[in-house]
C-alpha cells in the first residue's frame, strides 16, 4: 500500500517533466518548511503513531504510518481533482470541517494538560491489533485530521504559480513534497519514541515540560484554527 502511496508523486514527477512544468525552487523550499511545521506541531498523526509504537512496537508503528501516508495521498487526489472547489462552492464545510478540527485539537489539549492527563510519549496499555486494522485506523486519523484537510485546500495553493503550467500537475508536485516531509519526519518519530519515552520516564521534570509544551502546543493551533474557520476557502 505505502509504496502505491509514493507513485502518484513519481508519476506526477514525469508527467510534469514531459510537460514542461516547472515549479521554482522557493515553491519546493516553502513548502517543505510548511510541511515541516506541520508535522512537528502535535496533532491526531502524531498522538497516534507514537501511542501505537509505545503500546506494539516498531512494526505496528510503522503499518500505522503507511495508513496515514495513504490519507495524504487521497486529499491529495481529491484537492486536485476539486475538492477545493467544492468547499469554495460549499462554504460551510469548509467552516465545520475547520471547527471540528479545531474541537479535537482542544480536547487533545484538555486531555494532556488536566490534571493525571498523559503526554504523547506516555506509555499506555491499548489492544492489539493486527496489520489491517493498523494500517486502516491510521488512514482514518489521517482522512479525519483537520490539519491534512487544511494543508491541502488552504496551504499548497499558495504555492502553485499557474503561469508555470497545470496547476494539477503542480498541485501532486508539491504534494510530493509534503508527502516526502511527512514520511521521513514521522518514520523518525516512530522510531525515536520508544527511546524518548525511556529517556522521559529516567526524568520526571523532562516528562513535565514535554507534557505541558505538547498540551499549549495543541491548544494554540487549535485555537488558531477556530479563529480563522469563518475565512472561506479559496480554491
Amino acid at each position: 500500500m505505502a509504496a502505491g502511496a509514493c507513485s502518484t508523486p513519481r508519476y506526477a514527477v514525469r508527467r510534469a517533466w514531459e510537460a514542461g512544468i516547472m515549479i521554482s525552487g522557493a515553491a519546493v523550499l516553502g513548502m517543505a518548511l510548511v510541511a515541516l511545521g506541520m508535522v512537528l506541531s502535535p496533532g491526531p498523526n502524531m498522538m497516534y503513531l507514537v501511542s501505537r509504537t509505545l503500546a506494539q512496537g516498531t512494526v505496528a508503528g510503522l503499518v500505522s504510518l503507511a495508513g496515514t501516508m495513504t490519507g495524504f495521498l487521497a486529499y491529495m487526489t481529491l484537492a486536485n481533482l476539486g475538492l477545493a472547489a467544492v468547499f469554495v462552492l460549499v462554504p460551510w464545510l469548509y467552516v465545520g470541517l475547520k471547527l471540528l478540527g479545531a474541537a479535537y485539537l482542544l480536547y487533545l489539549a484538555w486531555q494532556i494538560l488536566r490534571p493525571g492527563g498523559r503526554g504523547v510519549f506516555d506509555v499506555v496499555d491499548l489492544p492489539r491489533h493486527d496489520s489491517g486494522t493498523l494500517f486502516r485506523m491510521g488512514l482514518l486519523t489521517n482522512l479525519l485530521n483537520p490539519k491534512a484537510a487544511v494543508m491541502y485546500v488552504a496551504l499548497i495553493p499558495q504555492f502553485i504559480d499557474p503561469a508555470a503550467g497545470s496547476p494539477v500537475l503542480q498541485g501532486f508536485l508539491l504534494g510530493g513534497v509534503q508527502m516526502t516531509v511527512s514520511l521521513f519526519v514521522n518514520a523518525a518519530i516512530v522510531l525515536a519514541a520508544g527511546r524518548l519515552a525511556g529517556a522521559l520516564r529516567r526524568r520526571p521534570a523532562w516528562m513535565r515540560w514535554q507534557r505541558r509544551t505538547a498540551g499549549a502546543l495543541l491548544a494554540v493551533v487549535g485555537l488558531k484554527l477556530a479563529w480563522d474557520a469563518p475565512a472561506p476557502a479559496t480554491g
